[in-house]
């Protein structure tokens, strides 16, 4: 079974994947949080430092794209390829509604025949391998058959599909009658993504269908970040992944306002991992001093037990 990294954005970044690299092993591949090219064809200052040479990496990474404009894809598909990287992700998973209400990320998978073409745009030209982060469709997941059969025409190099619809989010149960269907019937590599927790979670997939040679993780690593490693996440070694990200975070930002801000972000997926901690996570939520969350966060390693 491969592991990948799910990209999320304001926690998977580049920072954090480096130092996540760092301490905890057991990851076959990080994929970037998306970046969105424009007709200005060029990177902002952001997306440069998120989107590093390929080899000053010590890992394999993909970067994603998101866009509806075929040429828009094709361009900074080709500035991927320049930095070094051998495969582009394209995003049509994201529910977001900021997103979708410009027809982007899963607001894609409402207009077929726009898909096909945007599809034919850009495998008929591109410079590298794509692989595409779908999910089931926008409000009903048996709108995902039509969704399949317009995948399958295409070369893609890996369909991850999350068996979620954009109008769900990430709540209710994923639809896994949904993603037999497409084990069943697709004509491309699948790898599922959707609710891992845990490493049985994981291991229930490869159970369930062998067929599938990979799993993406997200919010499931960034709560339990060494849950791959062979020994779990060791809590000494999460201390210091964390006070090495805020030490990280704290230049990166220019100050502690911004860098506690980011963290608190992954705090919320690391907190239920610890008992008790209900009290010590109300401080840290309230708290805007640094040398106060410095001491919050000593105390929930020191005092709480990891679940």
């Amino acid at each position: 079974m491969r592991y990948y990294f799910a990209p999320m954005e304001g926690l998977t970044d580049s920072i954090y994947r480096r130092l996540h690299r760092k301490y905890f092993s057991g990851v076959d591949r990080y994929y970037m949080p998306f970046i969105s090219p424009t007709m200005h064809r060029t990177l902002t200052g952001r997306e440069e430092r998120e989107l590093p040479f390929a080899d000053t990496e010590c890992f394999a990474a993909v970067p994603q794209l998101l866009t509806k404009v075929p040429e828009d894809f094709l361009w900074a598909a080709q500035v991927i390829k320049d930095r070094g990287y051998e495969e582009v992700n394209l995003n049509l998973g994201c529910p977001s509604g900021t997103v979708t209400a410009k027809g982007k990320g899963s607001g894609m998978l409402s207009d077929l025949d726009g898909l096909d073409r945007f599809l034919d745009s850009i495998f008929s030209t591109a410079p590298l391998p794509i692989s595409v982060k779908t999910r089931l469709g926008v409000t009903d997941s048996e709108e995902f058959p039509a969704l399949l059969e317009i995948y399958n025409r295409y070369p893609i190099k890996e369909l991850i599909v999350h068996p979620r619809v954009r109008k769900q989010f990430y709540t209710c149960g994923v639809d896994m009658e949904q993603f037999r269907y497409a084990v069943e019937n697709s004509k491309k590599p699948l790898c599922y993504n959707g609710d891992i927790l845990s490493v049985a979670d994981a291991e229930k997939i490869r159970a369930e269908f062998p067929q599938v040679e990979s799993v993406m993780i997200g919010r499931g690593l960034v709560g339990d970040p060494g849950m791959l490693s062979p020994n779990g996440t060791d809590i000494q070694k999460l201390e210091a992944f964390c006070d090495e990200l805020l030490e990280a975070y704290l230049v990166a930002f220019g100050g502690s306002r911004n860098a506690m801000f980011r963290l608190k972000e992954n705090w919320g997926f690391l907190i239920g991992h610890f008992e008790n901690s209900e009290k010590l996570w109300k401080r840290l939520r309230k708290t805007t001093d640094l040398a106060e969350y410095r001491s919050i966060t000593k105390e929930i390693f020191h005092t709480l037990q990891r679940k």
